[in-house]
């Protein structure tokens, strides 16, 4: 569910009453982990971020912005509690549907429902690639591909949230970005 598919697709338009437009100031909580998942969120402005407790520390997941959907899928669709939290990091603005109101859009839309399992696969993908760097590259190989592959993230997202993403310390952060700026990278 993003702003590429919506316009993309004309049958979209046909559930915009669905969608409930939602402005929230920053440090928002949308969904604590251990919830259940009622709603799906669209990034119309802003950014949100899926996060968990680790032993008291925060643990950053992933980043969303414009044009991009997210919701604890797991939850929403088996009304277990949530792995994760999702919470706003800028002040946003949001499009909210709930989860009887999707369900209803893809029983309706054929079309819509293919994009849903494509977007879900895509995201399938993407995790399991941010899995795999976690375990085979240091916080510096994988920083440093942020900077080539989302340098929106290093422009809008504070730095104890890229550190916490990167699982490090806003310390380690601050060393790596000065050795990369002495190397000259």
């Amino acid at each position: 569910m993003n702003k590429r598919t919506i316009a993309a697709t004309s049958e979209w338009y046909k559930f915009n009453h669905l969608f409930k437009r939602l402005e929230i100031p920053a440090k928002t909580m949308l969904l604590r982990e251990g919830e259940i998942s009622k709603n799906a969120y669209l990034v119309e402005k802003g950014c949100l971020r899926t996060w968990f407790n680790n032993d008291g520390i925060d643990i950053t997941t992933q980043f969303f912005f414009e044009g991009e959907g997210v919701s604890s899928i797991e939850s929403f669709r088996t009304n277990g509690p949530s792995l994760y939290s999702i919470e706003s990091i800028e002040p946003s603005i949001i499009q909210c549907i709930s989860k009887k109101d999707f369900e209803f859009v893809l029983d309706s839309s054929p079309n819509i429902k293919m994009e849903m399992e494509n977007h879900l696969f895509n995201r399938f993908v993407h995790c399991q690639k941010l899995l795999l760097s976690h375990i085979k590259d240091s916080p510096q190989e994988r920083y440093i591909q942020i900077l080539q592959q989302r340098p929106d993230i290093i422009k809008r997202i504070p730095q104890h949230y890229i550190a916490s993403y990167l699982g490090i310390t806003k310390v380690h952060l601050s060393r790596i970005k000065s050795k990369l700026v002495r190397k000259g990278a």
